[in-house]
């Protein structure tokens, strides 16, 4: 689970909203501080962006990167912090940023906001080192005894809110070596780098401190655990509140948990710090002490400003890890006997979960954070409960204040009712973990209920009670506004063309022309970039596609709006197909906008590519694709030339051996598939086997990268998990194997293109989007030519049916939740246009298909199939040929 996305789900119910959109959200006081509304000074600009207002002389010369303050505070104490500053600044003709309201602090500073950037509240900009001295006296002197959070990528000054940190005053941008787009400073040699903003403090090579700063270094490099009685052996978790590690008793040789807390940071729903919440957890599992289903505390401390406590070591793991160990659904064909015997033991766990909480109970202790990662299995299957820093006594009347999204209790549940809500949601969890849907609409819990049923073979009357508790009390289900009184899936995935029109009734629907930075709302994505939301991975252009090609019918309302935001696209916007220009260029090509299309293609060609990664998503495998498409739709040479030059580029990552060891990526987004798939498309126009030899080479490296699981499935090692997906994992790999051999055949080749069919053919994915999810199966499985077993028919069938699991309704439209499904999305990659794309693939629509892939073969007949390894053009009709689609 990636709790980034938390953060974004309180602006709106439904949808991924960016934070700053928030208004006045209930308990969090007064939406934005009174400094925001002071009037400018004379002589002063004011702009404000996302998360910043920010005030500068008109006048004011400022280097592009420097060392800079940065001030934090608690709640109780911004806003008088945040008036001495600006008063201070303006006074002194500095240039300042700040966050504008308490809400926005409390979120940039709770439990799991990004560590890298927690704790910054005010931002001064000093012109040179001398007035950083300076200012940084003046502010430490003016601020003296206010309390702050300390800025993890920052050095602290004293034990004040006053920090300091080299790095970028105006925003620009460069490609890390992943590829990844970056803040950027320039280096010594003048070449941008990127600008590392880690929770860790640290020093470009290049810079020397000022002397001013030599204290307070020395200060910094003196605190350690060195004196700790306790050796950390291995770091477990880590929040903005502090990290979780093993380590062991320095005394004794016995292994313990150290749990630490740093002040001011962590903030839950409540305000309370992570320290008030480690001493909450202490008192609880003191009351608790004896139990066997609860941590004994052997020891608590401090060390500097942090503190730890001191747990009993549960040798155990997780409850979600033995999802991917014994969960039958991971198969494509469990069988009765190993579905009874996984039923048997999940009801076997929650009675004794059950029982543990009912032991916490009669001690007088709510937990109040009951969820799958916080319930520990044992070699014996006991259970141990995790995590007590939510805890309170029974009769106290609070609410949840810190939960995982598919536990959240609605608000009238208080007390000993949290954890019952907890417990039904477990019930429907260890069979079908999809309840975090329940947050958008609580009368999931039945549909949730009729697969567990149908799959399994459990009393419904188990199912029943869950469905009474998750749907009992107050806020049953979600607010009106995004849904009718009807069924929770208004049209079944596989009821073509009605699901066709509902989903595509869903996305119009949840258009919003007014704005200027989406169209449709998507992934926490959209707003890491400019430009996101107009890209084609989460943004417009991706939509607007699939509309079209599923047989939707076109949105000239969208694709004008699309139109009207590329004339002057957002500076910063990425150059690569996903997330930035050449996706949109190539979109706009292919619904008819050629000038505008060749209006950005002249951006792109002004631009250098050395500096990109090699990948589909964002690299020059993508950029060479839309440019070699463009090329080929409008004979504009220049376009081809750079092309090639892309693909020269491409090259040299895969005769480098890039990616076939160490940590680099694979699969299709970000793998060496993505480049064969550019190699592909070139020799189809030019008929060089060089190139088909690139694609080999690159095919391979990403096949080394896979291995057999369960069933013989070929997946993707990340080395902690396998991957299946279409993005990242092997079955994206398996869409280019498909195409490469309609060209040469290769035994290795055949034999991997059918163990990569198995690894569609589970029976449950964890999310229903394109790139991670089941819409990739449904797609796949919709267009491979492999002639094995699992590709007919009743395979897609059955995906189809699974992605029903995921449907939710949208203003009584068929739509699907996005990436961690806490909310819904509207975009092609993770949310409702990649489902549409991928079930008008299923269903045979002839345009259906990923960009500068081949369409779907006809559908093909239950008794249709091939032997492995050998693909007719009759069966793979590969229509691409490199034109314009």
């Amino acid at each position: 689970m990636n709790k980034g996305y938390a953060v974004y789900c309180d602006a709106d119910p439904y949808f991924y909203e960016a934070p700053h959109r928030t208004v006045s959200p209930a308990g969090t006081g007064r939406s934005r501080y009174a400094v925001a509304s002071w009037p400018v000074p004379a002589g002063w600009q004011r702009n404000e962006s996302g998360d910043w207002l920010a005030l500068r002389p008109a006048d004011a010369e400022l280097p592009d990167q420097g060392w800079k303050i940065h001030v934090s505070a608690c709640l109780d104490n911004a806003e008088s912090v945040l008036e001495r500053v600006w008063r201070h600044c303006v006074d002194g003709g500095t240039a300042f940023k700040f966050v504008p309201s308490r809400y926005l602090l409390h979120q940039r500073n709770a439990k799991y906001a990004d560590r890298a950037g927690s704790g910054k509240f005010i931002t001064v900009y000093p012109a040179d080192e001398t007035r950083c001295e300076r200012l940084a006296a003046e502010l430490s002197e003016l601020l003296a005894g206010e309390p702050g959070p300390h800025i993890l990528s920052d050095l602290r000054l004293g034990d004040g809110p006053v920090h300091v940190r080299y790095g970028g005053f105006t925003r620009r941008n460069c490609y890390d070596t992943q590829g990844e787009l970056r803040p950027a400073v320039t280096g010594p040699d003048g070449v941008l780098v990127p600008d590392l903003r880690g929770p860790v403090f640290r020093i470009p090579d290049w810079v020397e401190p000022p002397a001013f700063l030599r204290p307070h270094l020395r200060a910094r490099d003196a605190l350690t655990v060195a004196g700790l009685p306790y050796a950390i052996e291995s770091a477990l978790h880590f929040s903005n509140g502090g990290g979780v590690y093993l380590a062991r008793d320095s005394r004794t040789g016995a292994q313990v948990v150290l749990k630490e807390a740093r002040p001011h940071a962590g903030l839950a729903a409540d305000g309370a710090d992570a320290v008030t919440r480690l001493h909450r957890e202490r008192r609880a599992l003191e009351r608790l002490s004896g139990l066997d289903c609860t941590p004994e505390v052997l020891d608590h401390l401090t060390v500097g400003e942090h503190h730890f406590l001191v747990l009993e070591h549960i040798d155990g793991k997780p409850l979600n890890t033995f999802f991917a160990r014994r969960h039958p659904l991971i198969e494509a064909d469990p069988g009765e006997r190993k579905l009874a015997e996984y039923t048997a033991w999940a009801l076997d766990v929650h009675a004794r979960v059950e029982r543990a909480v009912e032991a916490v109970h009669d001690r007088g202790v709510v937990f109040n954070d009951l969820h799958l990662f916080n319930i520990m299995i044992r070699e014996d299957d006991s259970v141990a409960l995790l995590d007590f820093e939510a805890a309170h006594e029974v009769g106290e009347a609070g609410r949840q204040t810190v939960a995982n999204p598919g536990f959240v209790a609605p608000s009238d549940r208080r007390g000993v009712a949290v954890d019952r809500y907890a417990l039904a949601c477990l019930r429907l969890a260890l069979f079908l973990p999809l309840t975090s849907l329940l947050a958008l609409d609580r009368r999931k819990a039945a549909h949730l209920a009729d697969v567990v049923a149908d799959q399994f073979p459990v009393d419904r009357a188990f199912l029943d009670a869950a469905v009474a508790e998750i749907t009992g009390g107050t806020t049953a289900a979600a607010p009106s506004a995004a849904r009718t009184d009807g069924p929770v899936v208004p049209v079944r995935p596989d009821d073509w063309p009605r699901s066709r029109d509902s989903m595509a009734e869903a996305v119009r629907a949840s258009a919003t022309p007014s704005r200027t930075d989406r169209l449709f709302p998507g992934d926490i994505a959209q707003f890491a970039t400019a430009g996101g939301g107009l890209a084609f991975g989460h943004g417009a252009a991706g939509v607007l596609y699939a509309l079209a090609a599923s047989g939707a019918g076109r949105d000239e309302d969208g694709e004008q709006w699309l139109l009207e935001r590329t004339k002057q696209p957002p500076s910063g916007t990425p150059l690569g197909f996903h997330d930035g220009l050449a996706g949109i260029a190539w979109t706009l090509e292919h619904l008819g906008h050629r000038d505008r299309a060749l209006d950005l293609a002249e951006l792109l060609l002004d631009q250098p590519f050395d500096h990109l990664a090699p990948d589909l998503h964002s690299g020059t495998a993508g950029l060479g694709l839309a440019l070699d498409s463009l090329a080929a739709a409008t004979g504009e040479t220049a376009l081809r030339a750079a092309a090639l030059r892309c693909a020269e580029l491409t090259a040299r990552s895969v005769q480098a051996g890039d990616g076939s060891t160490g940590p680099g990526r694979a699969g299709l987004l970000y793998g060496a598939a993505g480049r064969a798939l550019l190699f592909l498309r070139l020799y189809e126009r030019d008929r060089d086997p060089a190139l088909l030899d690139l694609a080999r080479d690159a095919l391979r490296q990403d096949l080394a990268r896979c291995v057999r699981g369960a069933g013989g499935a070929l997946q993707v090692d990340e080395g902690w998990r396998t991957m299946p997906y279409l993005g990242a994992g092997s079955v994206g790999i398996g869409m280019v194997l498909d195409d490469y051999l309609a060209h040469r055949e290769d035994e290795r080749f055949a034999r991997a293109q059918g163990e990569i069919v198995a690894a569609a053919q589970a029976m449950f994915y964890a999310q229903p989007g394109l790139y991670r999810g089941v819409s990739g199966m449904v797609l796949h499985l919709a267009r491979t030519t492999a002639g094995v077993p699992g590709t007919g028919p009743e395979a897609v069938r059955r995906q189809l049916d699974a992605l029903s699991w995921h449907a939710m309704s949208y203003r009584g439209r068929l739509a699907f939740p996005g990436e961690q499904m806490m909310r819904l999305s509207m975009d092609l990659s993770t949310g409702t246009a990649g489902c549409l794309l991928a079930v008008a693939a299923a269903h045979g629509a002839p345009s259906a298909r990923l960009p500068f892939l081949p369409p779907p073969p006809p559908p093909r007949r239950p008794h249709d199939s091939a032997p492995a390894g050998v693909v007719s053009k009759k069966e793979n009709p590969l229509s691409y040929e490199g034109k314009a689609s």
